[in-house]
């Protein structure tokens, strides 16, 4: 009886059978290829050979046979998994520290990599009878590199986990797609992309040259021409860590984009990714890529982004498809997505991770990374290029401490850093000098929303940033309604931000007198390019003071301006994290110059001496020992957002058109990626709240929808209030 592995009917009513043997070659040479971009290709031809043997087992041909209806009249047995057998044959060849290199592959490549007890057990059963234990013994290469230990600690790595499972990747991979090749050749034939970054670099030369061609003769624009051309000629160096701090203003996008292109052209690297903690700056940054690149070059990979948006179904396809692999040239996602995956044990999420291997990532704004998952944030990245040969670009005009040993209050806290991290921008270019704009004014003792709102009326251009929604949504009803008086916050859904961005940069741009007041969150803090006059930042750590102050006087239209730092201590205290930041900040006495780098490396240290931990979840506990990785629970612990709200869709625009078909249709995933743009996250007390209204419907198990579009303002967003009984109370 002939192994099948995969079967079909086409729209003939004719069968097409891939055999097993055919399925485990086709498997083997793509898993060998990906793995000999780090020097392991003979590992990865192993896994491919081996992860199906189990779909030998009769019970695994029954089941296929009659499920797919190719045999109905067959009787299969409800056991049938297949996964676990090459993983033992894996065993009985390669012996003892098989386990983590190759049989948890074999044995996850379905179900994700599993905790080293669970794979244990999974090896103490017997080869099936049933199946051919007859296997050529793949000659295993050595490895082009060595597994760094960790300083002081015994027996531990943090390099093991990440190279087990870049292997798994590598199967997962080439598992999806050769399957994907005979059961629905068309999109595999789309998946086909042979732009390269050396055929990219001369559109960016190209662009560069036109915009400066555009650009006035203003002081500004020649330091962003100095900062360009030190990022080429510092470009043609070996493969490491590096560091881009420029300024608020000073082109660090396009500068970074010069470095990394020529830098991966250099080296002969694949691709360049681009990590940025916030969707609104991905956008902005995607945008201007496009441009320079086309769409064909450029992936959008995070939760706002919907392939529908791209004119021609061709390319849609393709952008969704690449989402899966990140098989683009230059992938544009967050820093979330990134670091999940590097420490995520799905099938679905490590798919991409082999196709980071020798590419350039550029980390925008790196001093939002988080303190609490800093240590394997770092331990991952020097993992990835030792073993996987990237480079990193750190970009920021706030440059945090990542480099030497890195200590918080804590002695056992301390973990050592990045050895040697090469600033792009020599100290002699004094850029925070350079580019001063503005000047802060810090008044540390409390005011109220009132007194606050009553110094924002003052001016007819300005910009307020604020902690919480709360306190946007207080200071905003207390302003006075006059010309342009805007909201953003979270409790409003991206679509609505979008729009109001847009509003706000547009009138901005057309320099009139329209009185134009501005009070939000941290969203618009960082990345969002808008130019006041005059800004206020509610008190918070330096670094996002400075983001604060590059809304500022942005394009130096004005000599000098000023950014105001203010505390709320009489409406509130700080809370969470943003407590430690604060007090870094007050913590640092005489300050002669906020925006020197020094001062904030000086900031840094404070912010680190206040931690208890830089490994919350204690993943150093549950990876770093070769022989004991947990993957399964690691990857439970590792979450940069922790998931405490519920989500909820708002009626605006043709949302509600999307939930009726969504109900009709069923989930998928393009509506899905429409439907996020009419998404807001709420705590759980607030959405228990608006439940207790009825202000909530269920449309499908787990997705919640306000159907009332009176409970959706326009200015603030989701209104947590009973609108009914207001309304009731007023009559």
């Amino acid at each position: 009886m002939e192994v099948i592995s995969h079967l079909f009917k086409d729209d003939k009513d004719c069968w097409h059978i891939q055999s097993n043997e055919q399925h485990l070659e086709g498997v083997a040479r793509l898993s060998e290829s990906f793995a000999n971009e780090f020097g392991m290709g003979s590992w990865g031809r192993a896994l491919g050979l081996l992860h199906d043997k189990g779909k030998e087992r009769k019970s695994f041909q029954d089941y296929i046979r009659h499920n797919s209806g190719f045999a109905p009249e067959i009787q299969c047995s409800s056991e049938h998994n297949h996964a676990f057998v090459g993983g033992i044959i894996a065993k009985s060849i390669y012996g003892k520290g098989s386990e983590s290199l190759l049989c948890n592959q074999i044995i996850s490549h379905h179900s994700g990599l599993h905790d080293y007890c669970q794979i244990e057990e999974t090896l103490k059963k017997d080869i099936p009878s049933d199946v051919n234990r007859c296997v050529e013994k793949i000659q295993l290469n050595r490895p082009p590199f060595s597994l760094s230990p960790i300083k002081g600690c015994k027996g531990m790595t943090s390099d093991a986990n990440h190279l087990s499972r870049m292997l798994f990747s590598c199967l997962v991979d080439a598992d999806y797609l050769d399957t994907e090749l005979f059961m629905d050749e068309k999109s595999a034939r789309k998946r086909i992309n042979g732009i390269s970054l050396q055929s990219l670099l001369p559109l960016l030369e190209t662009y560069i040259d036109n915009l400066q061609k555009r650009s006035s003769e203003s002081e500004v624009n020649a330091i962003r021409r100095k900062i360009q051309e030190r990022c080429v000629s510092m470009s043609n160096v070996e493969k490491g860590f590096y560091s881009l701090t420029v300024p608020t203003g000073g082109g660090k996008t396009l500068s970074s984009l010069v470095w990394a292109l020529r830098h991966a052209v250099h080296n002969g690297m694949k691709r360049i990714i681009i990590a940025i903690p916030y969707t609104s700056i991905i956008v902005q940054t995607a945008s201007i890529l496009k441009q320079i690149f086309g769409e064909e070059a450029v992936l959008e990979h995070h939760s706002n982004f919907d392939p529908q948006s791209i004119k021609g179904k061709e390319i849609q396809h393709k952008a969704k498809l690449a989402t899966e692999n990140w098989d683009y040239p230059i992938v544009v996602t967050t820093n979330v997505q990134l670091f999940e995956s590097m420490f995520s044990n799905k099938s679905s999420d490590c798919r991409k991770l082999h196709n980071i291997v020798n590419s350039v990532i550029i980390l925008d704004e790196v001093q939002t990374l988080p303190t609490d998952y800093l240590q394997p944030i770092v331990d991952a990245l020097k993992s990835y290029q030792n073993i996987f040969g990237i480079s990193v670009l750190f970009t920021t005009a706030s440059q945090p401490v990542l480099s030497g040993l890195i200590e918080g209050c804590n002695p056992k806290a301390a973990f050592q850093g990045i050895d040697n991290i090469m600033e792009i921008i020599p100290k002699e270019y004094v850029l925070h000098d350079k580019l001063r704009r503005v000047c802060l004014e810090i008044d540390n003792t409390g005011s109220t929303y009132d007194e606050i709102a009553n110094r924002l009326s003052r001016h007819n251009k300005v910009l307020c940033i604020v902690n919480t929604r709360n306190d946007a949504r207080e200071i905003f009803e207390r302003l006075p309604k006059e010309g342009m008086t805007i909201h953003l916050s979270r409790m409003m859904c991206p679509r609505h931000v979008s729009k109001a961005i847009q509003e706000i940069k547009q009138a901005l741009s057309d320099n009139s007198e329209t009185v134009i007041r501005v009070v939000a969150t941290q969203l618009i803090e960082a990345g969002v390019d808008i130019d006041f006059p005059v800004v206020y930042r509610q008190e918070a750590g330096l670094d996002s003071i400075l983001q604060a102050a590059g809304r500022c006087n942005r394009e130096g239209k004005l000599d000098i301006a000023t950014t105001y730092v203010f505390s709320l201590s009489e409406e509130h205290k700080l809370y969470g994290s943003i407590i430690d930041a604060n007090n870094a900040r007050l913590n640092m006495v005489n300050v002669n110059d906020w925006f020197a780098p020094e001062t904030m490396t000086e900031y840094f240290r404070q912010l680190y001496c206040r931690k208890e931990t830089f490994d919350k979840k204690d993943i150093k506990t549950l990876l770093y020992k070769p022989t004991e990785m947990c993957f399964a629970e690691a990857a439970k612990g590792f979450r940069l957002i922790e998931e405490t709200g519920k989500t909820v869709y708002v009626n605006m625009d043709d949302s509600l058109e999307l939930v009726e078909r969504l109900k009709s249709d069923g989930i998928t995933y393009s509506l899905m990626k429409q439907l996020s743009q009419y998404s807001v996250n709420i705590h759980e007390r607030d959405f228990l709240k608006l439940w207790s209204y009825g202000a909530i419907e269920e449309v499908i198990e787990g997705i919640y929808v306000v159907n009332d579009w009176a409970q959706y303002d326009e200015n603030i967003g989701l209104r947590l209030d009973n609108h009914w009984m207001n309304e009731i109370l007023t009559i």
